[in-house]
Formats: C-alpha cells, structure tokens, sequence
C-alpha cells in the first residue's frame, strides 16, 4: 500500500480526516442537498464547503455525476500521496478499479425531473455515461492513460473493499504491477433517501444529528447516510521496492463470501462473515491472535451490530476480548459503496500511526455487544495487524487484512 486518497464529510484529504476520526469529531448534520422537512430521515454526512472544480476541469465537472468527483479527486489524491510518475510506469501495467454501491443516482434524478418537466429531448446526451458505476473508474483511467485492468464494482456496501481485494489478485496474478482501488458514493438524494426510509433503515434521530450514528449502542435506531470516497494504490513489492515507494504496510489477505440468506438482513448466525474474516486471515497466513485491531462494519443498525458482534467471537474466540474494535461510521455516517474504500485508509493510517480512532456515541452498550469498542476516545496502541470488514445488501461479505512491513 502506497498511496491513500480521501474525501469525506470530516475531510476533503487524508490528514484532516484522519485529525477529525482521532478527535472523535463527526460530520452528520440536518440534510442541505435537498429539503429533508417530509421525510423520516433528516440528516446525513455530506461533503460540505466543496467544490470539484478546484480539482477537476470545470466542463469535465459537469459532465460527470457527484460520484465521480469524489472517486476522481481521492484517486488523484492517492496517486500524489504515492508518488506515482506515470511518464515513468508502463501505462499497460497500471489498472484503476474503483466502484460504487448505487452510482449516478443524482445524475439519474435531475434528468428524469428534466424529462418529466421539458420532454425526451432535453435530457443530456451525458446522462448515461454519468450515471453509470464504472464512468468514476474509467475517467482516472483516462487522466493518468492507465491501460491496466479497469471495471468498476457494485456489491452494495461491501463494493469499495471487494474492489481493493480484486485489485490484489490482479496484481498478483501477473496482470498488472500498479491498481488504484476503492471506492465512491454520492445518495444522499431525495429518491435514495425515500428509499430507505421506506426500508426504516435509516436513524430518525433528527433533533441530534451528532448522536445519531451509535454503532454498538443499546440505543441506535439505523443507519446514518454519508457520501464521499476512499482510494488507496496498491503495487507488488518487487514495483514499490525498484521504484523507491514509501510504503504504508502490507495489503496481506482477502476473502469474499455470500450469506446467501435474505435480500437486506445479514445472516443471524454471522455464517458468511465469519467464512470472509477466516478465510482473509487464512489469505494472509495470519492467526487469529495476530490481529491487533479490527475496522468494523458498525453500521448502527440493529440487526448489523449484533450478528457482527456475533461472528466476530466466532472466528477469534477469546481473542476477540483483547483485540481493539471500532465503527468509524459513527463519524462519516455509513458512505455505502464507499465505506470499504474509505475504512481501508482508516486502517492503513492505524498501522501507520499506531493510533486507533474510537467509536463515538457508544454511551449504553448493547449487551449484547460486549466487546472492547474503543468508545468515544481514540487510544495508542501496538498495531501491526488490521482486519477490517464490510457487508452488502444481497448478503455479500469483503475481509481484508493489512499487515506492518
């Protein structure tokens, strides 16, 4: 891992976002994209005082879904923190594979308003490749002519995690020497939004925004949502070590699995969960005593918090009551598609650091969430082994393992 690339509510970069997790301060206010007054859910995590064309040509900015700025502006972000030359790399070595849970939904919206409002022929000709989930891949193919692998991945919210982990077996199958991976978001829009609150998985908790996202908390209510992305560039050893990378740590195991249980709600023995976290520690030839510290997917959903509580104690038994854990989505709100892109950075800089951000809002465990959380205050600690999980609606599961060099 050499390079990392962020845009969230609490960052528009890594080091102001990695300040932001280890104060424990959180992004998620009273929604300002769109009026939230009529619906259940009023508040979210969005990327404010932001604006693309500081970082994107102004006519290619609006051309493209919100989705793409940030994925497109992360990638570039992560290509600058490695140090990456591309008139120095063999552009058909160097592959981009950054996905996205939902894509251009706000892009879909607006031109379906303009039709509804003007008729078919105002819709914009740039309409289905802006909305599209492998147009953010493609567009940070097309600014650095990375000829490599290229696609972009939809596995809901365990997307930007799936992405990294294929992004490694390119790699080490021989396919390419570079991947720039990750993931991009950008729902909160009023169609998403009624969406899942028809669903009632999203928190109501709309007179305290701040407290709103309390994974592991006797008394969260649902997901927040947040929008942004995480990006990060991975290389073989034998590429970063010729070229003199700085490198973060190892990219070490990866595992996908499915519950194969139900549409929306995680399976309630942890199955598939518990088959990823082993088999990405199996990946990595990792024990499960090595793993210092894991990134949950800790979504502040009922269901979510407990079964994952539940697999967890599966794969390390008693370990899991020594090993430091925490949900950073009780800051960023969960950034769906995102979140794996996003939390791989966020355990990329615990290893780097040797800090661990904590988990805010967790006042009154659920006991049955007994686990060390790291609620509210982020603590030091020996770091040299990572596992970080995230699931997807349609029982999708991504673990992967990140390991100090």
């Amino acid at each position: 891992m050499t390079g990392l690339g962020v845009v969230t509510s609490i960052g528009h970069d890594v080091d102001s976002f990695w300040a932001s997790l280890l104060a424990g301060r959180g992004g998620i206010q009273r929604v300002t994209h769109f009026d939230p007054s009529d619906f259940a859910s009023q508040i979210g995590a969005e990327v404010r005082d932001w604006d693309v064309t500081q970082h994107m040509d102004p006519k290619e900015a609006r051309r493209n879904d919100r989705y793409t700025h940030f994925g497109f502006v992360a990638a570039k972000q992560a290509v600058t923190d490695a140090r990456l030359d591309m008139t120095r790399e063999d552009n058909d070595r160097v592959g981009v594979m950054i996905g996205s849970g939902i894509g251009g939904i706000f892009t879909f919206e607006t031109q379906l308003a303009v039709m509804a409002a003007r008729g078919p022929r105002k819709v914009s000709p740039f309409t289905i490749p802006s909305l599209i989930g492998n147009m953010c891949a493609g567009l940070v193919a097309i600014e650095y002519g990375a000829r490599g692998p290229n696609f972009g991945l939809v596995s809901a919210c365990a997307t930007g995690t799936h992405a990294l982990g294929e992004a490694a077996h390119a790699i080490r199958r021989g396919d390419a020497d570079v991947m720039i991976a990750g993931g991009s978001e950008a729902a909160i829009t009023p169609f998403a939004y009624a969406s899942f609150c028809a669903m009632k998985a999203m928190s109501t908790r709309n007179d305290r925004p701040e407290k709103a996202s309390r994974p592991f908390d006797r008394n969260r209510d649902g997901f927040v949502m947040g929008e942004g992305a995480g990006v990060l560039v991975l290389e073989s050893l034998e590429h970063a070590l010729a070229r003199g990378a700085r490198i973060y740590c190892e990219f070490a195991g990866y595992a996908a699995t499915c519950d194969a249980f139900h549409i929306t709600q995680p399976d309630p023995e942890g199955k598939g969960l518990s088959m990823a976290m082993s088999r990405a520690l199996a990946s990595a030839g990792a024990a499960p005593a090595e793993i210092d510290y894991i990134n949950a997917h800790g979504t502040s959903t009922p269901y979510n918090d407990k079964f994952e509580t539940l697999a967890i104690k599966k794969v390390l038994g008693e370990h899991a009551r020594k090993v430091a854990i925490s949900s950073t989505k009780s800051m960023t709100g969960h950034l769906l598609g995102a979140a794996g892109g996003i939390e791989s950075v966020v355990s990329v800089k615990t290893i780097q650091t040797q800090m661990i951000a904590p988990t805010i809002n967790l006042e009154d465990p659920d006991p049955d969430c007994d686990l060390d959380y790291v609620p509210n205050v982020a603590r030091a600690g020996r770091v040299r082994t990572v596992l970080s999980n995230n699931l997807g609606f349609g029982g999708q599961n991504a673990a992967v393992v990140f390991r100090a060099l």
